[in-house]
């Protein structure tokens, strides 16, 4: 077991709704290109994942709608654009799988997670079906019996 830093997760940002709106098919660990001032905006949990998505464009994969605020000590804060599309950047056949599932009908990548790995910040993103409706009460039925149960066993315990 290596105690190196690298191994070392802190989760900067998480998409809860995602998780409610979506079932996860299969996720991925993917750079995000980023400049510096949002880097400082990133490192002071200036973030917001609230429905951003990925698309592909030309076989390259941005994020959309993730929002940085931008950092305090900029001289031309109006200038920035907090919700501009950033580039992430995947193994290629990766991309490729990607880029033929969201052709299909109900899927699409979502970003789940933003962390910091080392020094380095990462984001999770995955392979999402939609949920009906049904699906989300029936998802909310499902935890609340968890929870339910957890309670009972800690009464025992």
């Amino acid at each position: 077991m290596s105690n190196n830093n690298k191994d070392k997760f802190k989760l900067i940002a998480k998409n809860k709704k995602a998780y409610f709106d979506y079932e996860i098919v299969k996720s991925f660990e993917a750079w995000i290109d980023l400049r510096g001032y949002e880097v400082k905006s990133i490192r002071h949990w200036h973030v917001n994942l609230k429905g951003s998505y990925v698309s592909s464009i030309n076989n390259e994969l941005y994020i959309k709608w993730m929002h940085i605020t931008p950092w305090k000590a900029l001289p031309n804060r109006e200038a920035i654009e907090p919700d501009r599309e950033r580039k992430i950047f995947l193994h290629k056949k990766d991309i490729l799988y990607l880029t033929q599932k969201i052709k299909e009908a109900g899927n699409t990548i979502i970003v789940c997670e933003l962390y910091f790995k080392g020094q380095l910040i990462k984001a999770k993103i995955a392979l999402a079906k939609g949920r009906k409706k049904y699906e989300k009460k029936q998802v909310l039925k499902e935890r609340t019996l968890d929870r339910e149960a957890k309670k009972a066993m800690q009464k025992y315990y």
